[in-house]
């Protein structure tokens, strides 16, 4: 079983003495530091001086942080088996679609949180505020320039990575939990698209969500109830752009990033699935296994 385990990483292992650490200048003088002459950093009975013991504790200083929390949080082992899981033959650039899925999502929130310090979610205030940063703003037109099209992206990747998934069948046993959860992702992706496009409350965004908001008033059984939720009662009004706004900024991205660690922790366990043209090498008993 320990063969199974990978070796520690090289940035957690103790370094090797320094040359000049043992036996070295015992019979020098050192100097003020206690660091023989010609030996900066060693002091004169073999042990290091106080210039090697500060760049020794800085390179250690890392080390150290990392084996403190090791020794509390009990990561490694996780963390040994997230990143260093093996991986089938046959992977190409179609197997990056989650990780810049991802990537668009952290891009999403962190433009997201700067473009929040300047919007006012107020119905008198919020277009004034949209274009204070486009125009005023420090870099403020191409935050949200960003954050515009890092949507669009970030569906059409979202799209592509469903795709490969299916393509591929790893929504098949013992995946299906994954695939569930991929799908509820993408949901919560095109619903945090839709929220987002009324923050600007111009007359587009204004009118579009009216018609995005009657589509889904118009399905049986929860439509009606839906869209009172959205409206914040039976018309449009300021109450409807607060409650997108706290969808778009809180509940939302809060759901999409637990489902994220969900689904990263199914891959961790279950692993990847090959590419369907490649066939899982069987291994083959022996007599005596038999």
């Amino acid at each position: 079983m320990s063969k199974l385990v990978p070796p520690i990483p090289k940035f957690l292992r103790p370094g090797p003495p320094r040359p000049g650490e043992k036996g070295a200048g015992s019979n020098g003088a050192g100097d003020g530091d206690g660091n023989t002459p010609g030996k900066r950093g060693t002091g004169g009975n073999g042990e290091p001086g106080t210039a090697g013991k500060l760049r020794q504790g800085a390179a250690e200083g890392g080390t150290q942080v990392v084996g403190w929390l090791d020794e509390r949080t009990g990561m490694s082992p996780f963390l040994r088996g997230f990143l260093y899981r093996k991986t089938p033959k046959g992977t190409n650039w179609f197997y990056t679609l989650g990780s810049a899925t991802m990537f668009a999502f952290v891009s999403q929130a962190v433009t997201g949180v700067f473009l929040a310090m300047y919007y006012n979610p107020d119905p008198s205030r919020a277009y004034e505020s949209a274009q204070f940063i486009t125009n005023e703003a420090f870099l403020g037109e191409l935050v949200r320039g960003m954050h515009k099209w890092g949507s669009t992206v970030m569906i059409v990747l979202l799209f592509l990575h469903l795709g490969r998934t299916f393509v591929f069948g790893a929504y098949k046993y013992p995946r299906e939990l994954n695939w569930v959860i991929g799908v509820l992702l993408m949901v919560l992706t095109l619903a945090m698209g839709f929220t987002g496009y009324l923050l600007p409350f111009d007359q587009r965004s204004l009118w579009a969500t009216v018609v995005g908001v009657n589509i889904n008033a118009s399905n049986p059984v929860i439509g009606p109830y839906l869209a009172d939720f959205l409206r914040g009662g039976a018309e449009f009004g300021a109450v409807t752009l607060a409650r997108f706004y706290a969808l778009h900024m809180l509940l939302i991205p809060g759901l999409i990033g637990a489902l994220i660690g969900a689904h990263l922790y199914m891959v961790a366990k279950l692993g990847t699935t090959a590419p369907p043209w490649l066939k899982a090498e069987k291994k083959s008993l022996s007599q005596e296994e038999i």
